[in-house]
């Protein structure tokens, strides 16, 4: 125990020279020889410093250009043997037209592999479900209208949970419209799912959940400080405040939020119609209200809109949502642009008062549609313009993320009742 031995024992590293050879004089008495012959452990080469042993080499096979040149096309495909990989990589760097001819190669092969969104394809939760119901109809189903809700939310939670903890601090811009300027206001991801948690209280507020959520930290009057804010203001509360750490805490308590809007409102009906039917609950947006349908599908539209910003900002690719979850944030976009225009034209932004005058909107792609934008509020009379935007496109008017200027449309008839109609989709944007 102490590093001694007694008399007639033997410890076998005594005797342990790592050259292998016998200590001088031969074996000690009552050492080896006296004692059944014990072998010392293995000797690493590392430990006997000596010198480590060359890995062989494979120098690249030697070929003519006319060998190597006929490779070039397999090189790019990442066809070729090691070898032959090696072989022309040598090769290249010293033939500049081999190289130009490899560059334009690599190039077209780029082009048939195009890059593929990480994220998966927004139909198959959709697909899948669809399975699943086909063969055991749900219990308690989720209401159609607020189906795209749970897509969406699904969809955002599953890109927070694949970045990493320092992507919650990264730098998300919000933009949106105010009058004729494009406004933004700078946060984080955090601060994102922070607002997104402060805006679907509004939602939660309506049906008697609690608002904030628990995970927010209530304190004494946190509920009573949010009660008659608007989407803006709240979102300023909840940054003001911390109620929500600005990390991925964050989101366990807006998933827990979302997840409780959607058992309440399945378990509340589905697309039951009339005066009791769940959907047509109003929600306060402050200075306007949604129906509780409709609510839910602006919910899921900024779910989605907010979703692309912290992509975005962590260099993620993120699909558009399923074509029938895009046609009901499309139709409601649509169905309130009449609204937006009349707040326009108190505030004298419009072009020409409008009387009798209409937009056609065509919205193209999946999930798109056509409407008679009325300009006066009336009936929509004669048509004057058509304008034709892309579904994503529209979206994203609507979104704020693109100007009425910038946007891909096509234009025909009266071009300053065409603005009118895109400036006033604009509008519908908001923090």
């Amino acid at each position: 125990m102490n590093g001694e031995h007694g008399p007639g024992r033997f410890d076998p590293y005594d005797s342990y020279d790592p050259s292998g050879n016998e200590p001088p004089g031969g074996p000690e008495p009552g050492g080896p020889a006296d004692a059944p012959r014990i072998p010392p452990p293995r000797v690493s080469v590392e430990d006997a410093a000596r010198p480590l042993p060359e890995p062989p080499a494979h120098p690249p096979p030697v070929l003519d250009h006319r060998v190597l040149t006929s490779l070039l096309g397999a090189w790019a495909l990442a066809a070729c043997s090691p070898e032959e990989a090696a072989a022309v990589d040598a090769h290249l760097g010293g033939c500049g037209a081999c190289a130009e001819e490899a560059l334009r190669l690599r190039d077209a092969v780029g082009l048939l592999h195009a890059e593929e969104s990480l994220d998966l394809d927004p139909m198959l939760r959709a697909r899948v479900l669809e399975g699943c119901l086909s063969r055991r109809p749900a219990r308690i189903p989720v209401p159609g209208w607020a189906a795209p809700y749970d897509a969406e939310t699904a969809r955002l939670d599953a890109l927070l949970q694949d970045i990493g903890d320092d992507e919650w601090h990264a730098p998300v811009q919000l933009r949106w419209y105010e009058r004729e300027e494009q406004v933004s206001r700078r946060t984080t991801v955090a601060g994102v799912i922070a607002h997104l948690t402060g805006v679907d209280g509004l939602v939660a507020r309506a049906l008697g959940l609690d608002d904030p959520p628990p995970g927010a930290g209530q304190r004494p009057g946190a509920a009573a400080a949010l009660a008659g804010l608007g989407p803006a203001a709240r979102t300023e509360a909840y940054w003001r405040a911390e109620w929500l750490p600005a990390s991925r805490a964050v989101r366990g308590t807006w998933r827990d939020q979302s997840h409780a809007l959607i058992r309440t409102v399945s378990f509340a009906g589905s697309d039951a119609a009339g005066a009791g039917g769940s959907g047509l609950l109003p929600v306060s947006y402050g200075d306007f209200e949604l129906a509780l349908r409709d609510a839910m599908v602006d919910r899921a539209f900024e779910c989605w809109i907010h979703a692309g910003d912290i992509a975005d900002a962590v260099d993620y690719p993120y699909e558009p949502p399923a074509p029938r979850h895009l046609g009901r944030m499309i139709e409601l976009a649509a169905r309130m642009l009449p609204g937006s225009l009349a707040a326009r034209r108190e505030l004298g932004l419009l072009a020409q008062d409008g009387a009798g005058r209409g937009v056609r909107l065509e919205v193209e792609g999946a999930g798109g549609g056509e409407w008679l934008i009325s300009l006066d509020g009336g009936a929509a009379g004669r048509e004057v313009a058509h304008v034709a935007l892309d579904g994503v496109e529209f979206c994203r008017l609507a979104a704020g993320h693109v100007s009425p200027d910038e946007a891909a449309a096509g234009q025909v008839g009266d071009r300053a009742a065409i603005r009118d109609v895109l400036c006033a989709t604009a509008a519908l944007s908001r923090l």
